[in-house]
Formats: structure tokens, C-alpha cells, sequence
């Protein structure tokens, strides 16, 4: 019996910790972002995804970055303004060898300067990873 193939997308959903019900705020969409993933994460949380200017609170912040996008902390910093507390950013970067990568170990400064800890890297389709950063937990 011949199965089609998985294209691992619902996996991938899973990994990123998206759930149904979630409000995703995606930053970044062009002409290069993988539109069978963003099916899937809407599939994954039930609604479509809210764009740049969406104004109310969300719990996670897609990013899609590449190498000429600008200051990446800033990016950062601007996205978890509409976070709920606990939120959480998917930064899609392009894989390695193709157009637009960018080292992981600037990912990481990035992520640590704007208060920001990885949990971890994913690849998320075939032209594109996904690192999961997060908001240290406070202490009290």
C-alpha cells in the first residue's frame, strides 16, 4: 500500500509548542516565506495568522528574518510588545547555503540582548530553521 508522503509540517507545529486557540502575530512575510508552514500553523491554532499591525495582546510572535532585514535585537524588542506573559517568538531564519542565512551564533547574541533564551532549533520546511526564544521565567 503506497502512503503519501508526510511533509512533517504538523510535526513541526508541534515542536514549536503551537497549540489550538493561540493568537500567532506574524512580522517579516514576503515573497521567500514557506506558505505550506503558515497553512499549517494556522491549521495548528485554529485562525489565521494577525499581521504586523495587529494591536491586541498574542501569544506567539512569527518572525521570518533574513541577513538584510536590519538590527535583529530591535526586531525582537518590537515583537514581544504585544506578548502575553509566558509568550513565546518563532524566529524563522533561511538554512544554511541559502540566501539570507544567518549564523546562529548571531541569533543567540541577539536573543540574549533582547532578554531572550533559546529553547531550541528546529528545521521547520525545506528552505527555512525555526529557533523557539523565550522570556526567562521570573523569579519570586
Amino acid at each position: 500500500m503506497n502512503n503519501p508522503p508526510q511533509t512533517g509540517t504538523g510535526t513541526t507545529t508541534a515542536k514549536l509548542g503551537l497549540t489550538t486557540g493561540q493568537v500567532v502575530q506574524e512580522f517579516g512575510y514576503d515573497s521567500d516565506v514557506d506558505d505550506d508552514l503558515r497553512f499549517a500553523i494556522e491549521d495548528a491554532v485554529g485562525s489565521e495568522l494577525e499581521d504586523e499591525d495587529y494591536g491586541d495582546v498574542a501569544d506567539v510572535a512569527l518572525i521570518w528574518w533574513r541577513e538584510d532585514d536590519g538590527d535583529l535585537v530591535d526586531a525582537l524588542v518590537d515583537a514581544r510588545t504585544n506578548l502575553d506573559d509566558g509568550g513565546s517568538i518563532i524566529l524563522l531564519t533561511p538554512k544554511a547555503g541559502r540566501a539570507g542565512e544567518i549564523p546562529m551564533s548571531e541569533v543567540e547574541e541577539a536573543a540574549s540582548t533582547a532578554g531572550l533564551h533559546s529553547s531550541g532549533t528546529i528545521n521547520a520546511c525545506r528552505d527555512w530553521s525555526a529557533t523557539r526564544l523565550v522570556a526567562p521565567k521570573n523569579r519570586r
